[in-house]
């Protein structure tokens, strides 16, 4: 079994800045393509930043230039940080990972998400 694990998530002030993490474990083969996606109340799951197959990241046009993500292939891990963060940064975040298992087959797999609230 796979678990997608995210940490992290916070209250932080507007301007601050914030780090999560998001740890994949289990038997698989690889992790083949991250993401990190965010819902806030009433609004669609939509896409911060991730690496695809290639490891090329890309960043939501409302994040760029604030966000850094990064990833550890050697501990299933991929950080992202986020500066100069905006009340409109709260949200649920979630990691999503695309997960080539043993058997060489690709599943997307979801962490439980995890809060992070800009306010003063």
């Amino acid at each position: 079994q796979v678990r997608i694990v995210e940490s992290g998530g916070g209250l932080v002030q507007p301007g601050g800045s914030l780090t999560l993490s998001c740890a994949a474990s289990g038997s698989f083969w690889t992790i083949y393509a991250w993401g990190w996606y965010r819902q806030s109340p009433g609004q669609e799951r939509e896409l911060v930043a991730g690496f695809d197959g290639d490891s090329f990241p890309s960043y939501a046009n409302s994040v760029k230039g604030r966000a850094t993500i990064s990833r550890d292939n050697a501990k299933n891990i991929m950080t992202l940080q986020m500066n100069s963060l905006k009340p409109e940064d709260t949200a649920v975040y979630f990691c999503s990972a695309e997960v080539q298992g043993m058997n060489l087959e690709h599943r997307i797999l979801w962490g439980q998400g995890t809060q992070v609230t800009v306010a003063s």
